[in-house]
């Protein structure tokens, strides 16, 4: 079966736990039809690069899935008419990334020295 990477920007004025709801529904779908589900990956509430709907930020979660084309396409028509969902982006990959995406792993990066830095500080005094 192919590969896809799915990324998915969601409304920012639904919480978490919806945003959550929403990848379990797809990733129901996706093994209702026969594929699999790999990592899934939620990336926070971030700014959009434009506009959408008068909207500056959006949920973004990615999501690696290994499953036949029919049912990406049933997936891609449910988030279609779903209100929730702002914008969606399918792409077809050669193999899937197991490790954390770049966005989590700057996010773990950042976190790491965030916490070396306020050690540092805290044994100054």
């Amino acid at each position: 079966m192919p590969f896809y990477e799915h990324v998915i920007i969601s409304r920012p004025d639904i919480s978490p736990q919806q945003v959550d709801e929403l990848v379990e529904g797809i990733t129901a779908l996706i093994t209702e039809k026969g594929g699999k589900v790999g990592k899934v990956e939620y990336w926070g509430l971030r700014n959009l690069a434009y506009r959408i709907n008068k909207t500056r930020k959006g949920h973004y979660s990615l999501i690696n899935i290994d499953a036949p084309a029919t049912a990406v396409h049933e997936m891609e028509r449910l988030q279609r008419i779903n209100e929730n969902v702002m914008r969606y982006m399918t792409i077809a990959v050669d193999e899937l990334d197991e490790g954390p995406s770049p966005i989590l792993a700057r996010r773990e990066r950042d976190e790491k020295k965030q916490r070396a830095r306020t050690e540092a500080n805290g044994m100054e005094y």
